[in-house]
């Protein structure tokens, strides 16, 4: 590891990352961003502990009067190296299967545990710390640095929206929320949600983000002894509490769906034939466990990125409505409009009504450009491995921004528990992704 990290930088990045993880950055605004602060308190407090640190990491800070971004620079120049981090992160999921509190920083066993640990507020602390490691070496900058950081990565990108809208864009720059050695495409993503009737003898509610798959669904209408037999038959894992019964699955990242195991599809394939409804026929008979949209759409892959990922995020049907989020992560030289046109057909067939949630277009930098080759080279300086670039189904935000690219802080062949229960990083992860992003910065930022 490059002498440049101290002991001193690791004993304050350490105590820096627990202080953010203690922060539960969760989104609570139920879509309501013109309250104050847009996101909810948590985060809003995560932002301004960041900027805090790098007020004292010797950075010029900007806290957004309204509250959906902020930015910390050093250095001079024409040009500027841009680090798009994010400070929100998901829901802790099911509570009960972390061995620690998921907002509580603890360390045992060479980790860090806690929500945020790998996405994304370990490889931020990361990233700041590298670039103090270089402050500390009276490194000379050429380039201006500036960290920008998010508040809503993990639901609507309204911040980038609103940094995009009032601040220069960075000439280049890197995303510390993907996997070494590199991301150079990611899949464009569509989230939509289909609406249909309620069910006066019928209540689901499964699913608490478009981008994860759901490792419960449950259920209840008084006739749990029926449903039983009907997982039984199919070999579905299932408990029953009460006049409830609730399907098991995996819980992944939506971009990884097919390493997971969707408990709402599940669920759906067991009520088509025994209580149909349009939402839960739609999702049993179109969708199924297929989480590559076969039924729906054909085959829709290419060289670059891979096939399509479908993941039934959220199913809600109560007295009043229903209510289904997908997440659709489409191959970068395909068409968007085909997607649409054929899940709208198919829609209308079950009496569900298409409205489009979110939609983040394709990224693909060339892997010949200066910016890729640069980290790759020094990535394999660092590391030994020549791994090849990648693609990923992934939104990182990479793409919100040009000639940008997603780089770490997840090292191949790690278990990536983004978006999991017990998320944790490895104290030897942790220090020497910092020693990749201070080589980075100074490549980037302090070479001419």
């Amino acid at each position: 590891m490059n002498e440049r990290i101290t002991k001193s930088i690791k004993a304050d990045s350490l105590r820096a990352l627990k202080k953010l993880i203690n922060i539960p950055s969760v989104n609570t605004s139920n879509g309501n961003e013109r309250s104050f602060p847009p996101f909810g308190k948590g985060i809003d407090s995560a932002l301004k502990e960041t900027l805090n640190i790098c007020d004292k990491l010797g950075m010029d800070t900007f806290y957004d009067p309204e509250g959906f971004y902020g930015y910390a620079d050093y250095g001079d120049g024409e040009e500027t190296l841009g680090i798009l981090c994010h400070l929100d992160v998901v829901p802790e999921g099911d509570k009960e299967k972390w061995d620690s509190d998921p907002f509580t920083a603890t360390e045992r066993d060479g980790a860090v545990y806690g929500r945020g640990t790998q996405d994304d507020k370990g490889p931020t602390i990361a990233a700041l710390y590298g670039l103090k490691a270089l402050i500390d070496a009276e490194e000379t900058f050429s380039r201006k640095v500036r960290f920008i950081f998010g508040t809503d990565e993990e639901t609507l990108w309204r911040c980038m929206k609103m940094y995009k809208a009032h601040e220069t864009m960075p000439d280049l720059g890197f995303v510390p929320d993907g996997t070494f050695p590199l991301t150079y495409a990611e899949k464009a993503l569509l989230q939509v949600t289909l609406t249909g009737p309620g069910a006066a003898k019928m209540e689901v509610h499964c699913g608490e983000s478009p981008n994860v798959v759901p490792d419960t669904a449950e259920y209840s209408d008084g006739q749990v002894d029926q449903l039983s037999g009907v997982f039984d038959q199919m070999d579905v894992p299932y408990t029953v509490e009460d006049n409830r019964i609730i399907v098991h699955g995996k819980s992944v990242h939506a971009s990884q769906a097919q390493d997971g195991k969707n408990a709402i599809a599940l669920l759906a394939k067991g009520l088509v034939g025994f209580q149909p409804h349009p939402a839960v026929s739609f999702i049993g008979e179109k969708i199924g466990v297929e989480t590559n949209g076969f039924t729906l759409f054909g085959e829709v892959r290419d060289d670059i990125s891979g096939e399509l990922t479908l993941n039934v995020g959220k199913l809600e049907i109560n007295d009043n409505y229903s209510e289904v989020v997908l997440d659709i992560r489409i191959p970068v030289t395909h068409d968007k409009q085909r997607i649409e046109t054929a899940l709208k057909e198919a829609v209308e067939l079950y009496g569900l009504e298409y409205k489009e949630f979110d939609y983040l277009p394709s990224l693909h930098v060339p892997v010949e450009s200066d910016l890729v080759q640069t980290l790759l080279d020094l990535y394999k300086d660092k590391t030994g491995d020549d791994s090849e670039p990648m693609t990923t189904g992934g939104a990182t935000y990479a793409r919100a921004m040009p000639n940008m690219v997603a780089f770490g802080a997840h090292f191949p062949g790690q278990e990536s528990l983004a978006h999991q229960e017990n998320e944790h990083i490895t104290l030897d992860d942790f220090y020497t992704s910092m020693d990749i992003y201070s080589e980075a910065i100074f490549r980037l930022a302090c070479v001419n």
